[in-house]
């Protein structure tokens, strides 16, 4: 059995493995794209030189290339310990300074959205711990359906920020839309950063306070005649150990949510370095822009993980706190209507769209407003707007089913090596999926097929996790141990017990993902790092009319329109209840391999 300290050890050693797994990666960057690092820098220099092979000679030298990648990493390494990131391959200035001064100002702005998200996380959960306090909570169904929060949680970071920099600064005016000069700027960016995170924290804290409200202490407290602030602040504290440790994972978030924000809002921070030295192969400056960004995702999961401990204090410090299972509750009829809805407008707003060309430019109507013509409007080039957003759809949601399709095979296989996907499900974690999109992109190109994998990469570690739960709850089976003693063959158990425990709650699992991975892989194609123009992905079509957004708003609510209907099929998906116990899979597995034809092995 692995004792709590093996297990943290485990933990510690995965994390540093994904330190050292990314960081090698950066170093090799030049090598692994199959392109001339010394062209790439020459162009970056001055794209107006011609790249003659006594300017790539001396690039070589300059830069020491001809010593071979290893070499290279291996004395950034040495430098880096002693303090030394080198200096940038393209301005020549120290890489350190411009280091610190991105992770400062991105130090601020997620100081800021941390807050915000405590806020609106107190705000969301104030209901349920207000009526738990007062004995008014309906224990037994579990509260509120969360569905707020997660309708929160599931909005990326890039769609939000662009929602609001239209409304708030091109239509009332009240925040700059661009820049770093006051603490105006900070506003909007915090705002696209903690409102996400506070709809996650604030989701995982009602989902654990009806619990803690069902628990036999509280009903002896009030009857003791314990006030309802004193019972309220007691049970806060009982549900936060549980809740802790998802700031590790909020951490990634904003890291990787930063990315995206800080180049909406041109914010010169650490996301914005590491996006601009990526797409001028300024390996110095990514090196050490990717470095500072694993770091802090790490060192906020470890601060998580430490003051979980405390919290739990000496006596429980060792052991996991569980809280006991919520009763599922039934599915109203709005509940159901929802995902429907949705589900039915994405259809009516794509076959529309897949009716009309999504190429074809109207010169004379670029940038016109929704009309009869065009019934949401026209882009920058005058192609019909509509027709982008129905065509787009096979790139964004049909790639978002082979990644998740890709990621349950993986997951499938990982989870039935529990050790294997406890430590690369840490290492995968440890990388937000921007993060991910840069590497994979500077190794591969922009493009579909780079996102693709960049998103794959970040998304089966959920998955393989959950597989490795539910292998290991149904190995320990009693009915398992059973068939194992009358001599039932291995491969006999695997096909009749395991994988039917196994495949359908985790397919299940994966249908819930695919918005989410959809999500993602519009915000690599916002960034850049996906499908490339004429493409019409939601993503980079967003991204193309954000510079327009004053003039042609439609260009940019469209495809924030479908992606936020995208996000809603996936909050009312994850928000409809469970099956009740004694009816899942599991249940139904355990129930015939107990039946009396099924005692005797094959």
């Amino acid at each position: 059995m692995t004792t709590p300290r093996k297990e943290r050890t485990g933990v510690l050693l995965s994390r540093a493995a994904a330190l050292i797994v990314v960081v090698t990666v950066v170093g090799l960057l030049p090598w692994l794209s199959g392109r001339d690092p010394a062209l790439s820098v020459l162009r970056a220099r001055s794209a107006e030189q011609e790249p003659t092979e006594e300017a790539l000679r001396a690039v070589r030298e300059q830069l020491g290339l001809e010593s071979g990648p290893v070499t290279l990493l291996g004395d950034w390494l040495g430098a880096v310990v002693r303090g030394d990131l080198g200096r940038s391959w393209v301005s020549g200035g120290e890489v350190l300074p411009s280091v610190l001064s991105g992770l400062g100002v991105s130090l601020a702005l997620m100081g800021a959205a941390l807050f915000l998200a405590l806020v609106l996380a107190c705000a969301l959960c104030a209901r349920t711990l207000i009526r738990g306090a007062r004995g008014t909570l309906d224990t037994s169904g579990g509260g509120g359906t969360g569905a707020p929060a997660a309708a929160l949680a599931a909005l990326p970071e890039f769609l939000i920020a662009t929602l609001l920099m239209v409304a708030l600064s091109v239509w009332l005016g009240w925040f700059p839309p661009y820049g770093w000069q006051e603490p105006r700027h900070l506003v909007l960016p915090a705002l696209a950063l903690g409102i996400p995170a506070g709809g996650l924290l604030g989701r995982l804290a009602e989902d654990a306070l009806p619990a803690v409200f069902a628990e036999r202490w509280v009903e002896l407290w009030r009857s003791s005649g314990c006030t309802p602030g004193r019972i309220g602040r007691a049970a806060l504290r009982r549900a936060l150990p549980a809740v802790l440790p998802q700031l590790g994972l909020v951490a990634v978030g904003l890291t990787g949510g930063a990315v995206a924000v800080e180049t909406v809002f041109a914010v010169p921070g650490i996301g914005r370095t590491a996006l601009g030295a990526a797409e001028s192969q300024d390996l110095p400056l990514l090196q050490g822009s990717v470095l500072a960004l694993v770091l802090l995702g790490l060192l906020a999961g470890l601060i998580a993980q430490t003051a979980r401990r405390w919290m739990l204090g000496p006596g429980l410090r060792d052991a996991s706190l569980s809280l006991p299972a919520r009763r599922p509750a039934r599915a109203g009829r709005l509940r159901v209507a929802v995902p429907v809805a949705c589900a039915v407008l994405l259809v009516v707003v794509i076959g529309w769209g897949l009716l009309l060309d999504p190429l074809y430019v109207d010169t004379a109507a670029r940038l016109g407003a929704p009309g009869g013509a065009h019934p949401l409007g026209t882009d920058a080039l005058g192609r019909d707007v509509l027709a982008r957003v129905g065509h787009g759809a096979a790139t964004t949601v049909g790639i978002a089913v082979l990644v998740c399709l890709g990621s349950y095979l993986l997951a499938m296989i990982v989870g039935f090596l529990p050790a294997l996907a406890s430590g690369a499900s840490e290492t995968a974690n440890a990388v937000p999926p921007v993060i991910a999109g840069i590497l994979v992109a500077a190794v591969l190109g922009p493009g579909s097929l780079g996102a693709s994998i960049a998103v794959a990469l970040v998304s089966w570690p959920a998955l393989a996790a959950h597989a490795a739960a539910l292998v290991q709850e149904t190995r320990a089976a009693g009915h398992l141990t059973a068939q194992r003693a009358i001599g039932s063959p291995p491969r006999w158990i695997l096909l009749h017990h395991l994988l039917p425990a196994v495949a359908g709650p985790v397919a299940r699992h994966a249908v819930l993902r695919l918005p989410g991975i959809a999500l993602a892989l519009a915000s690599l194609g916002f960034l850049g790092l996906g499908a490339q123009p004429p493409a019409p992905e939601w993503g980079l079509t967003l991204s193309e009319s954000l510079p327009y957004v004053e003039r042609a708003p439609w260009a940019v609510l469209t495809p924030a329109a479908m992606l936020l209907l995208l996000a809603m099929l996936a909050v009312s998906l994850s928000t409809l209840p469970a099956p009740a116990a004694g009816r899942g899979p599991i249940a139904r597995v355990r129930a015939r391999a107990l039946r009396p034809e099924r005692s005797t092995a094959r």
